[in-house]
Formats: structure tokens, C-alpha cells, sequence
């Protein structure tokens, strides 16, 4: 069951949200299709409710009720969902953290490594033609008398892209790389966060690559999380680390490359015989 009711969660919303704009655009849904959809809804959540009232109640057996809806919730809602999800909320407390002016996860002491300098012109260009787009398509859509409640929805789902590709900017620059006495930590944005053990590190040293393939990517023990396509920093390690990728999928690899925006930084702070970042700019 605990199968059934998370395939039903992959189809139940996009059904749901193609039947509301039907019936808020003002289309004549036939009333047979309306009550069947609505019943359909009504199954799925009947069906996810008692799923996750059973999980809960087993889980209750050993823990208490906070965690026993902890346990039920991550065991109904897949990792993929749950993951999405979280790209979401760090991407909305990303952009906060930009009007502030802060930076996540560098703590005192420690070397704060941009990288998003390869990507933010080309972004904020894609950005300026996401807004031109929505002006375009709103127009064009009021002239051709499209009922507003189609229009409305265009628009809500073009502002929503609008505020992603700002989150994503506001995440890859308030969440750098990080280096300190204990650890040297690879991240791409709120999407993937890798934290390397500095005792398991051989080496490190400039390697520039500029045909890199997606910004995470794993080839047998080798990873690669580029920026615009490259990497200039390559991390070898004494033994395999695991990588969590941005859905979830989990990797074993001894080699890592990634892109920084002052390679020789990252070297210079991560000699196994030096220190982190003691009077180390941030």
C-alpha cells in the first residue's frame, strides 16, 4: 500500500491543479467529468490518510508523536518529493539571506569560496528574457481574449519560474564553498552539499575543465560539480566519500572536481599541514 499511495502522490497534484484552472478559466468541464475527478481526489486522500494513520500508529509502538509523524511522512512521501521540496524552502530563505547580506554555513574562522561568478551573467540574462517573456505572453494573451482565468494562471506560473531562477542565483551566492581546519565542503547552491573530512584528503590542485556535463554528475568514483560547464579544482581522496545527489541517489567516490572562482584559494587553505583560514579574508 505504502507503494500505491506514493505512485498516487506523483499524479494526484498535476491532475488536481489541471482540473482548477479548467473550472477558474471558465471552460465548460462537463459535470460527469468534474464529479468523477473530484471522486478520484477524494479516494487519493482517503487512501493517503489511512496509509499514513497506519505508519503513524506503527510508529508510535517505539517513539513519540512528533516523531512518529516524522517517520510516517518521510516514509509515504518519496526522497525525490521530499527533496524538491526542501529546494524550494532554501531557496526562498536563500533570497532573505541575500537582502541581508549573510552567508549560510560559514562559521567563524572559516573560508567562505564563491563560485558563482562563471554562471551569474548568463543567469541574470535568462532572467531579464524570463521577465520580457511574461510581459510578451500576457499581452498576447489579453489580445487574443483569453479568459483571465487561463491568463491568471500563466501568469501565476511564470511569476513562479521568475522567483526559482532568483532563488537558484541567491542560493549558488549565499551558500559557498567552504573551507575549515576540519573539513573542506563542495556545494552547488541549495541542490548539493558534500562535506570532505580534511584527514581524507591526498591532494588538491588546479585542473581546469570547461566541457563539464550537468553541475552534478558522478562517473564510476569521480565526481564533478561544475559551474557553467566547468571545474578548475580537483580533490583527491584516501578514501571513498559518500555523495548524497540532488534527488537523493547516494555515490561512493574517491576523486572530486569542482569550479571556484579563486582555484588557488581553495588549494592554498586545504594543505593538510596548514590551517584553515586563521586571518583568512571572508
Amino acid at each position: 500500500m505504502v507503494r500505491v499511495a506514493r505512485a498516487v502522490l506523483f499524479g494526484l497534484f498535476p491532475f488536481e491543479i489541471v482540473l482548477l484552472v479548467l473550472l477558474v478559466s471558465g471552460v465548460a468541464v462537463p459535470r460527469p467529468v468534474v464529479v468523477a475527478g473530484e471522486a478520484v481526489v477524494l479516494a487519493a486522500l482517503a487512501l493517503e490518510g489511512t496509509v499514513a494513520f497506519r505508519l503513524y500508529r506503527a510508529a508510535r509502538r517505539d517513539a513519540g508523536r512528533a516523531e512518529a509523524v516524522r517517520r510516517a511522512y518521510r516514509t509515504i512521501v518519496p526522497v525525490q518529493v521530499r527533496r524538491v521540496m526542501a529546494f524550494d524552502k532554501d531557496g526562498m530563505v536563500s533570497l532573505a539571506m541575500l537582502v541581508a547580506r549573510r552567508r549560510h554555513g560559514v562559521p567563524e574562522g572559516a573560508v567562505g569560496v564563491p563560485y558563482a561568478g562563471a554562471q551569474t551573467a548568463t543567469m541574470l540574462a535568462f532572467l531579464a528574457a524570463m521577465v520580457v517573456e511574461l510581459v510578451v505572453v500576457e499581452v498576447l494573451l489579453g489580445a487574443l481574449g483569453v479568459p483571465a482565468g487561463i491568463r491568471l494562471a500563466v501568469l501565476m506560473i511564470d511569476l513562479y519560474s521568475v522567483v526559482i531562477v532568483l532563488a537558484v542565483i541567491a542560493a549558488c551566492v549565499t551558500r559557498p564553498h567552504v573551507v575549515t581546519d576540519e573539513e573542506v565542503r563542495v556545494r552547488y547552491g541549495a541542490f548539493f552539499d558534500l562535506r570532505i573530512p580534511r584527514e581524507k584528503i591526498a591532494s588538491v590542485r588546479t585542473v581546469r575543465r570547461y566541457d563539464e556535463s550537468g553541475p552534478v554528475r558522478v562517473d564510476g568514483e569521480r565526481l564533478a560539480v561544475a559551474v557553467g560547464a566547468q571545474t578548475n579544482v580537483l580533490v583527491e581522496l584516501t578514501e571513498p566519500v559518500v555523495a548524497v545527489r540532488p534527488l537523493g541517489k547516494r555515490a561512493r567516490v574517491r576523486s572530486v572536481r569542482f569550479y571556484a572562482d579563486d582555484p588557488s584559494l581553495v588549494a592554498s587553505r586545504t594543505r593538510r599541514d596548514g590551517p584553515a583560514a586563521q586571518g583568512a579574508p571572508r
